[in-house]
């Protein structure tokens, strides 16, 4: 596969498995706030992606020479349309992988993915807007006390600023029951 061993590199690894499957998929959490906020470091990847049953074996036979997977996990989260874990054995990054359906709004952020080029490879990322709401999420789901999560959502609106779509931020956090959230993270219009 490849010899980087970086996040970035083992999401390419992962991502350029689920594109050869036909698999859409876009990469949320850090790596998606950092493209659309302030930069961090992350050891682990988050991809949602439009997996069905019949991937699995060929994407279990892809990866698994490269890394740690369990294939009833995986045929798991795809009929529940949940999430399973992938490690990278060479440099234990690790990637949680969504299924698309496990939220109201997957659908939709797959559908708004943003190509993001790097030197001559593609990667796909959530939007500012559907980062900030799975950052929210994520934040209200962790009892609200996670600062890693709040500072995200703070560096996308201060980096992001009068770009950010509101009305769309607005109606989709009134979905996923963070329209509180959104509106103290939002400087007032």
């Amino acid at each position: 596969m490849s010899d980087t061993f970086d996040p970035l590199g083992v999401a390419l690894m992962v991502t350029a498995v689920l594109d050869r499957l036909g698999v859409a998929w876009t990469v949320g959490g850090s790596l998606a706030s950092s493209v659309a906020g302030e930069p961090r470091s992350t050891i682990d990847v988050d991809i949602v992606a439009a997996l069905e049953p019949g991937h699995v074996p060929a994407l279990v036979h892809a990866l698994e020479p490269e890394f740690y997977l369990n294939p009833a996990a995986l045929n798991r989260a795809v009929t529940d349309r949940r999430s399973a874990n992938l490690i990278h054995y060479g440099s234990q990054v690790k990637i949680d992988l969504f299924v698309v359906g496990g939220t109201p709004v997957d659908a939709l952020q797959l559908s708004r993915r943003r190509a993001v080029d790097l030197g001559g490879r593609r990667l796909y990322v959530h939007p500012p807007e559907d980062i900030l709401l799975q950052k929210l999420r994520w934040y209200r789901q962790g009892g609200e006390v996670s600062d890693r999560q709040w500072r995200d959502v703070v560096g996308i609106v201060r980096v992001q600023g009068p770009r950010l779509d509101r009305a769309y931020l607005e109606e989709q956090a009134t979905t996923l029951g963070v329209r509180d959230l959104l509106e103290r993270a939002l400087p007032p219009t």
